[in-house]
């Protein structure tokens, strides 16, 4: 009988108890391939996360608009590969997502901008009817017994004075608004400039970091997809319900459309936060009637468009659960403010994409997070089969300067 000489044996593998063959299931248990107990580095990988997601709390302002204008440039980069395809230069392509994403921030923020001007100016006007509303539910609570000091404590901050205090801090809130715009256009013009070399260097660099790049480009349609169709929806649901509230005689239902347009971006509660305005505004210049109208409408319209079309137009593109696209809300609010609740789907996808879809070793994570996201397959012209290497991308292709941005 010969025995496995000591030297070739794994340094982690114990000798069996008859000493014949090496038990090497508890070492596989027990350590993993980067030779430390697969707890320590669980434990070690949640301390990383804590310690990245305070630094990341710490600099919102940064990494928001930073973020922001990479999920924009990934949104319209196709028009850069349309471009090319019939013959406009690398320089002009990219000025011309340039100009597209800078017209399309202007333009929210610009709408912002007149939203909390509009709003700043309509609550004081209605703020002797919240008191009398205040004081409705005052006397309500009363008669169920509960005592005046308790409803003076519960509603001690709700008055007029503080309502035109949150007014005045709606306006000053517009300078913030400036300075985000500001960095953001600065970023984007750096994206603009990147865009006109990274097609020479992602056919560079791709050759053996294909798995690397193939997840990054899921990561850039499943963003793509998603944002163009909340956004098509987005518009749907906010000409309806701007119509019905002109039509029920809501003050600044323009606003309210608009608000229900950005809210669209937000997974699973966006449209309670859409709804609760015009329906506390439709309580005080109509009464319950009214505010039960608004609130049907509401429902109504959200049941249609956002639960039963747009997820039959977004299918399988996301790639996650309900549960973590609602933590993804959570978390990424907690992390980068307001901004970070319309960000949430693209971040936990950029998230996944860099520690699941790039490691096969972590695929059994999806158990948990979500399918790999599927998209309709196109088939591809005849002609672009002979392209060289250094040719661009087609306009389908997984990647773009946003993703060389995402990687980074």
């Amino acid at each position: 009988m010969t025995h496995e000489p000591a030297a070739a044996r794994p340094p982690d593998v114990a000798p069996s108890p008859d000493g014949r063959s090496p038990d090497i299931s508890g070492a596989i248990g027990r350590r993993t391939r980067y030779g430390l107990p697969r707890a320590l580095i669980i434990v070690l990988g949640l301390a990383g996360g804590v310690v990245m997601v305070a630094g990341m709390r710490a600099i919102p302002d940064i990494i928001g608009p930073v973020f922001m204008a990479l999920v924009l440039t990934i949104t319209v980069n196709p028009i850069r590969y349309w471009l090319i395809r019939h013959g406009a230069s690398q320089g002009l392509a990219s000025l011309a997502v340039f100009l597209t994403v800078l017209a399309i921030v202007v333009g929210l923020f610009a709408a912002a901008v007149v939203g909390i001007v509009q709003l700043a100016a309509l609550l004081p006007q209605y703020s002797d009817q919240i008191q009398q509303q205040l004081d409705g539910i005052s006397s309500w609570l009363e008669g169920m017994g509960i005592s005046q000091t308790d409803i003076q404590e519960t509603f001690s901050g709700v008055d007029s004075s503080q309502i035109a205090a949150f007014a005045q801090g709606l306006l000053s809130s517009i300078s913030g608004i400036f300075n985000f715009l500001l960095f953001m256009i600065v970023v984007l013009i750096f994206l603009a400039v990147d865009a006109t070399v990274f097609d020479q260097r992602m056919a560079r660099f791709r050759p053996g970091r294909e798995p690397v790049l193939d997840a990054l480009g899921v990561f850039a349609k499943g963003t793509r997809k998603y944002f163009g169709v909340a956004t098509v929806f987005g518009g749907i649901v906010a000409v309806i319900d701007g119509a019905a509230l002109l039509i029920l005689g809501i003050p600044a239902a323009g606003l309210w459309a608009l608000l229900a347009f950005v809210t669209n971006y937000i997974p699973n509660v966006g449209f309670i936060i859409g709804l609760i305005p015009p329906a506390i505004l439709a309580l005080l210049v109509g009464g319950p009637v009214l505010a039960i109208t608004v609130i049907l409408v509401y429902c109504v319209v959200n049941f249609i468009i956002q639960s039963v079309l747009q997820p039959k137009f977004v299918g399988d593109a996301v790639g996650l659960t309900t549960t973590v696209s609602f933590l993804s809300l959570v978390v990424w609010a907690f992390i980068l403010g307001p901004i970070g609740a319309i960000l949430a789907i693209p971040a936990s996808l950029l998230v996944k994409a860099i520690l699941v879809d790039m490691d096969p070793a972590a695929k059994w994570l999806e158990l948990s997070l979500g399918d790999k996201p599927t998209f309709d397959k196109k088939p591809r012209r005849k002609s672009r089969a002979n392209k060289q290497p250094d040719q661009a991308p087609p306009a389908d292709d997984d990647t773009g300067p946003a993703v060389a941005a995402a990687g980074a």
